[in-house]
């Protein structure tokens, strides 16, 4: 491999390959056809009911969050006309959860439904009707502003599914809307909504709600939950098969604690009328502050000592270490006050606030342990507003926790906490139609903070070419990023079905990450992305033509990119358990985000054409060797062990275009094609960086078949190619396979790939494949070096990164590594 030739990002990165400068990414390409589509196997799906419109839930993924903490979910397979829009009416807060559209996606080529069918996907009678896209947004609203939220209802249409539904577009409008809601406003407002917007409220059971929100989270977020001590963020694994019975704190204006035995099994067991609607009222006397919000800023520059009466007071300073009390263990809130000769205007909002907080917290938590004791439970999840993710609130309800168990239970929150019932109630959809319904979540991170002003396309929103990873859909002169302090994890993203790679020795051990981000490596490659990051808006900028409107793009998208490093770098934990992988996601999401869909297109080509060129004599000196290069033990096994038994399947999963998948992986494949082995080459459904993708990969075989009769009768098996004999050498024509060469996406939008969550495809082509080829440093070195498959594995890379290479083999740059692994 020709290491002088390569580009700055890639050397550090591990992206580039040989021979050829490798720079591109990903161009959308034109339909290709398939002869072998009638041939084609397939199994029978479940039909989906078509007796009323339908909420498709399938996908799933924390996408970044929105001001003020309020999750988004992005549902991008929906394709009925619906409005579902549902609320939560409290006693003191709004929340409101509604769905907006995006536009159409494209239909699959025929290549991609004669792989589907090839294994066994569907059988012809999968859905007609187009798939359409869509984000649930979270927003909320103080309870006493409810003409706010009735404006803001009103001024996106959503009780009417939003200005961009189709129904709307034709004035075809129902006049009966019914919108779910839970909360006790759902009754007392629903005269109100009914004046006003001309909707009638469908009320759902609070308890109800709130459960099936908590249950949906915990099932569907890998790190939802989370311990917060010490202001110190632990995100918990919860194990699927060991999640209930659990106590379910909510805290809203009051408390509910309910204890919850499974999906639908629950209980109220206990609560309290103290909570966010004391500590909000309270505040709002002694401070005048005018928001929660306020309220809640202002403690965190309080100092509660100067209010509360603390054990060291009581003891001259020391601890009461008899029972375990530290001298700065509150003795008696707010206790301070009776000896001293002051009026409230003497005391600071900071300090009132922060002792209100704590005051209240305490007690939240020694009575929802109490509880916990009482029913024998270790965990216990706390939600609501109260919280909103703030470190004071989380540290007092933990201590509080911890203190009365002596360390046996535990304290967890939520990281979307704030919006159960409103999530729940959305979810209650689901009794009216939803069927056949899966759901896989993903993390993304992509989020708004504060404006960059930069024109937006006016164009119809779109998505890139694979429902879930969205473009934005605002319109007007602003663009968001990511520069302020509100930078919290909280959207929640559906992207399409993805599943757990069935080749996966232990999925509940995998981890892809092989290497930590401790301090010292989030410093490290921080200063590698924000080195490379002018050169990647430049790539990004030119493969639009370099346009004014590309040029504000590439700002605001340095700009938000540099905002989430930042906020990483300040608490590495803010994004949830975050490896190398999820680093260099984000960076895709951003570019994603601001409209930049593949950055490295016209590259990606160029390098594609000239490695194209010299493939025939490549080739031509493979043919003419008496064996293929030695390999170790993979030569072993796969010439001389299996001499008489093949692979069965082999999944190839590529990475670069140009020199890397044209020189190197195509005869790979070939040699395998050769030896009877089917070949699923596995690429990118997104692009990243120069990687090739799915989408661009039938193209590329169709150009190298013109030199390759092995190559072409495998893509004509495969459905990848059509007319077969146009452009072949008459000299090939004559060449016989008898097995297949495919092309799957790997549901992947990152140079990395986590196995948790890979394409529905994928996971069907590896039922029946017995070897898996990982190549280049993304996939087989940042990601999956340690992980374990059931089947032969073969992981190739070049380490392009110095400190890479030494931190892992004590080796050195370019250093090449060739693992093979084969099942007991």
């Amino acid at each position: 491999m020709a290491a002088n030739n390569s580009d700055p990002i890639q050397d550090q990165l591990g992206e580039g390959g040989a021979g050829v400068r490798h720079e591109a990414e990903e161009e959308e390409v034109g339909e290709e056809t398939s002869s072998a589509a009638a041939q084609a196997t397939a199994t029978t799906m479940l039909p989906r009911s078509s007796s009323r419109p339908q909420l498709d839930l399938s996908g799933a993924a924390i996408h970044g969050t929105l001001e003020d903490r309020n999750p988004t979910i992005l549902l991008p397979n929906q394709s009925d006309d619906i409005s579902h829009l549902a609320l939560d009416i409290g006693g003191s807060l709004i929340k409101l959860v509604y769905f907006s559209r995006h536009a159409e996606l494209s239909t699959e080529d025929k290549h991609k439904i004669s792989t589907k069918r090839r294994l066994g996907m569907f059988n012809g009678g999968r859905r007609s009707y187009p798939i359409l896209g869509g984000r649930l947004h979270f927003v909320k609203f103080e309870t006493g502003k409810l003409n706010e939220c009735l404006d803001f209802i009103s001024s996106k249409q959503l009780h009417r599914g939003g200005i961009d539904s189709p129904s709307w577009r034709s004035g075809a409008q129902s006049d009966d809307i019914v919108i779910k809601a839970t909360g006790g406003g759902a009754f007392k407002y629903a005269d109100v909504f009914k004046e006003r917007l001309g909707v009638s409220l469908e009320k759902e059971d609070e308890m109800d709600c709130l459960v099936a929100g908590a249950n949906f989270l915990l099932k569907a977020i890998r790190h939802e939950a989370f311990t917060h001590m010490d202001g110190q963020k632990q995100y918990v694994q919860i194990d699927q098969n060991d999640l209930f019975p659990f106590l379910l704190v909510n805290v809203g204006s009051g408390v509910s604690i309910i204890k919850v035995d499974g999906h639908g099994k629950f209980q109220r067991v206990s609560g309290t009328n103290v909570g966010g609607g004391t500590y909000w009222g309270l505040g709002r006397l002694m401070t005048k502050c005018k928001s929660f919000d306020e309220l809640l800023e202002l403690s965190q520059r309080g100092d509660n000592s100067t209010m509360d009466m603390l054990v060291g007071d009581i003891y001259g300073g020391l601890d009461y270490s008899k029972i375990g009390l530290s001298a700065s263990t509150i003795a008696s809130s707010f206790g301070k006050i009776i000896s001293e000769n002051k009026e409230l205007s003497d005391y600071r909002p900071e300090d009132i606030s922060l002792s209100l907080l704590r005051m209240i917290s305490y007690n939240i938590g020694q009575i929802s342990y109490l509880n916990a004791l009482r029913y024998g439970l270790k965990r216990i999840f706390f939600g609501g507003f109260f919280i909103r993710g703030h470190a004071y609130t989380m540290d007092t309800i933990s201590f509080a926790v911890h203190f009365w168990s002596k360390g046996e239970a535990q304290a967890m929150f939520l990281r979307h906490e704030g919006f159960l019932g409103a999530l729940g109630a959305f979810m209650s959809y689901e009794k009216h139609g939803l069927d056949d319904l899966r759901i896989s979540w993903m993390e993304k991170f992509v989020q708004k903070g504060t404006q960059i002003i930069a024109p937006v396309p006016m164009g119809v929103p779109a998505t890139t070419g694979m429902g879930g990873f969205e473009r934005p859909t605002a319109k007007g002169d602003i663009l968001r990023s990511d520069a302020s302090a509100a930078l919290n994890v909280g959207v929640l993203h559906l992207v399409p079905t993805l599943d757990v790679f069935p080749l996966l020795e232990d999925p509940k051990t995998y981890e892809p990450n092989t290497i930590d981000l401790d301090q010292d490596e989030f410093k490290y490659w921080f200063k590698i992305l924000s080195d490379h990051s002018p050169d990647l808006v430049d790539k990004a900028v030119a493969s639009e033509g370099g346009t004014d409107d590309a040029k504000r793009r590439g700002d605001a998208f340095a700009h938000a990119f540099s905002a989430h490093l930042a906020r990483l770098m300040e608490e590495p934990a803010a994004y949830g358990k975050f490896g190398l992988a999820n680093l260099l996601e984000l960076r895709e999401e951003c570019l994603r985000e601001f409209q930049f869909v593949d950055a490295y297109i016209s590259i990606k080509q160029r390098e594609n054409e000239a490695s194209l060129a010299v493939l025939p004599d490549l080739l031509m000196e493979l043919d003419s060797m008496n064996e293929i290069d030695d390999f170790d033990m993979f030569k072993k096994r796969m010439l001389t062990d299996r001499k008489d038994q093949s692979y069965k399947r082999a999944l190839l999963f590529v990475d670069n275009s140009g020199a890397d998948v044209v020189l190197g992986m195509l005869p790979l494949a070939r040699e395998l094609l050769r030896h009877g082995t089917e070949v699923v080459l596995v690429a990118n459904s997104l692009p990243a960086l120069n990687d090739v993708t799915a989408n661009e990969l039938p193209e590329v075989i169709a150009e190298a078949s013109k030199h390759c009769g092995i190559l072409r009768k495998a893509a004509e098996a495969g459905g990848l190619i059509v007319d077969a004999m146009a452009g072949i050498q008459d000299d090939l024509k004559d060449e016989t396979v008898s097995v297949p060469l495919m092309v799957v996406e790997n549901g992947c939008g990152s140079p990395c790939i986590d196995f948790r969550q890979v394409s529905s495809e994928l996971a069907a082509a590896a039922k029946d494949a017995d070897l898996l080829i990982l190549e280049g440093m993304g996939r087989s070195l940042h990601t999956n070096l340690n992980a374990r498959f059931k089947c032969d594995a073969l992981k190739l890379a070049m380490v392009k990164n110095q400190r890479l290479a030494e931190k892992l083999f004590n080796g050195s740059l370019y250093d090449c590594i060739c693992k093979f692994e084969p099942v007991p």
